[in-house]
């Protein structure tokens, strides 16, 4: 993947939201800034221009002049922490926003020596804050910026984005959704719970809740944990997960991600047996003849 620094615009006053702390509403259990770095976590350097506030990771703090200032005068701020050839430019309400989004806008922007790429929506409009801008260019466009109007407080986006060669990418229908009003924050957390992902959202959450970065398979947990209830007693399902995560823990002390994964595929393999064993004796039963 193209080596990229993000910036993260956590600014603004959400008067639609009455002047709620936006980038700290929560969302699937999440603040919504939160949700947005994790998509950018393999960054070199993230900046994030706003309010200080605790993250899920740490990140390089600036503020717009004056704060308020708008998103141009934001990526001012933040641009100047940044090093990287290639700049991820992202607003902190996206609660939808996935890895495949961002990968998809570096590849664009790597390609055809162009200056950035974009999102659009499903309307076809463009979303400057769902974006990949090489340095560069971004550079030298806020500088003309600043110096034409004196100032890049309160200016729009479109006098950024019309003044750079962008390619358009088309993200799924969620990937740009942002959270404006209460409606877009109910809407978002419905929809979080609906039953195609609630569950690869629950893991997430609960991963970055935890600081685990480990991926596994959750099938072979499900079906640990099926096993358990049916062959030995309901309550096995949860107590038996456990116990398969606290042996992981132990078998893969020091050692990588893919391994603590790999840990937890083995052990889980022999929980499902024992339990499987366990089915067998109580359907044979103890009497004569019983294996």
């Amino acid at each position: 993947m193209t080596a990229y620094d993000a910036i993260v615009l956590a600014g603004g006053a959400a008067k639609r939201l009455g002047g709620a702390d936006k980038p700290g509403l929560r969302v699937g259990g999440r603040a919504l800034l939160d949700r947005v770095l994790a998509v950018c976590a393999e960054a070199g350097h993230t900046v994030v221009v706003g309010g200080r506030r605790p993250t899920v990771r740490p990140v390089t703090w600036a503020r717009e002049v004056p704060a308020g200032g708008g998103p141009l005068a934001a990526l001012g701020a933040g641009v100047r922490h940044t090093d990287a050839e290639s700049v991820l430019v992202l607003s902190a309400d996206l609660p939808f926003l996935g890895e495949e989004t961002v990968r998809a806008l570096l590849a664009a922007a790597d390609s055809d020596a162009r200056e950035g790429a974009l999102c659009t929506d499903p309307d076809g409009r463009d979303q400057p804050l769902v974006a990949v801008y090489r340095a560069e260019p971004l550079r030298r466009e806020l500088a003309l910026l600043a110096t034409e109007y004196g100032s890049l407080a309160g200016l729009p986006l479109r006098l950024l984005t019309a003044e750079l060669d962008l390619a358009r990418v088309q993200a799924g229908p969620l990937a740009s959704f942002d959270c404006d009003t209460w409606e877009d924050i109910a809407a978002a957390r419905t929809r979080i719970r609906e039953h195609g992902t609630v569950l690869d959202e629950w893991i997430t959450a609960v991963k970055n809740e935890l600081g685990i970065e480990l991926d596994v398979d959750t099938d072979v947990l499900l079906d640990l944990a099926r096993d358990a209830a049916h062959g030995v007693a309901r309550p096995a399902a949860p107590l038996t997960t456990f116990l398969v995560g606290y042996a992981a823990a132990m078998a893969s002390s020091g050692k990588s991600p893919e391994a603590a994964a790999e840990a937890v595929a083995e052990v889980s393999r022999k929980a499902t047996a024992l339990a499987l064993r366990w089915e067998e004796e109580t359907e044979a039963g103890s009497g004569p003849g019983a294996p």
